[in-house]
């Protein structure tokens, strides 16, 4: 079973309306809550070579990057951390407290439990204009497919890239990004965490049209030669950009450095360089 069909088992029991976008919006006064969470393992998320202060800035980039593919801003974090060994507590939390902190975010509180394997879980809080709320819905034909950033660099570093270890180590969070493309007229936005391929088929799943893009268009990782570095950029995951919708009339947005990849289209489907693209990314694996 892969996420795919968990998340289809997820949205039977709470509602698929519960389950389409990066946060849960709840109301908060005369502003929006946003509110995430994260589950990361050593075995699945952190590889080796990471120290303790990468897997806790890591666990708090996650939460805060869904955040800000909402356009919120993120303002309160929560970790739980499961160890099998005391000795990487400070090195986690430290890591922790210095990413909320770059992003404007305060730790509050968690839990510290004894595990078989290293785990921590972030639950972030973010506040959001309620005009300025971006969710995955919303995409319509004749809007650009924009990303931020350089997709495939933190897969790359798995493939044997070592040049792009704090791709993969130090995620950056396109906070700034995220509230300045919600004051610019985005229709619709997420993070390409698990790759443009699956992000596209992410949006196509929740919107009333489909996506085209040119792979030719798509940045790639500096370095690389094709086909790999294109391969990269489609599929590879841990990348933490922002893949979003805008009419074009609104292109470009004021201090957001970003990429016009393809369009959205009537037909519902997702292509590139006019065929289907393979649905693949990053998976959760359960075998």
């Amino acid at each position: 079973m892969d996420d795919r069909e968990l998340l289809k088992t997820v949205m039977e029991i709470v509602g698929e309306e519960n389950c389409r976008d990066d946060c849960a919006v709840l109301p908060c006064g005369d502003q929006l809550m946003v509110a995430t969470t994260d589950m990361l393992h050593k075995t699945t998320d952190f590889v080796e070579g990471m120290t303790d202060w990468q897997i806790g800035w890591m666990s708090a980039a996650v939460t805060i990057s869904d955040i800000a593919s909402m356009g919120a801003a993120p303002k309160y974090v929560l970790i739980a951390v499961g160890l099998d060994r005391w000795e990487h507590l400070a090195g986690v939390m430290q890591g922790a407290q210095d990413c909320c902190k770059k992003f404007g975010a305060a730790i509050i509180g968690g839990d510290i439990d004894h595990h078989d394997e290293l785990t921590v879980v972030t639950t972030g809080l973010g506040l959001v204009d309620r005009v300025r709320l971006v969710q995955r819905t919303g995409a319509r034909p004749g809007d650009l497919v924009c990303i931020t950033g350089t997709p495939g660099q933190a897969q790359a570093w798995l493939d044997g890239y070592k040049q792009f270890e704090k791709a993969l180590f130090e995620p950056q969070p396109r906070v700034a990004e995220g509230h300045l493309l919600s004051c610019g007229g985005v229709t619709a936005m997420m993070d390409d965490s698990d790759g443009i391929a699956l992000s596209l088929y992410d949006l196509l799943g929740v919107n009333e049209c489909g996506f085209s893009i040119d792979s030719g268009l798509v940045p790639h990782p500096a370095g690389i030669s094709e086909p790999q570095a294109r391969e990269l950029a489609l599929y590879g995951g841990g990348d933490y950009e922002l893949i979003f919708t805008l009419p074009p009339d609104r292109y470009p947005v004021t201090g957001v450095p970003c990429t016009v990849i393809g369009k959205a289209i009537p037909e519902k489907v997702v292509l590139a360089d006019g065929k289907p693209l393979e649905k693949r990314g990053y998976q959760h694996r359960w075998s």
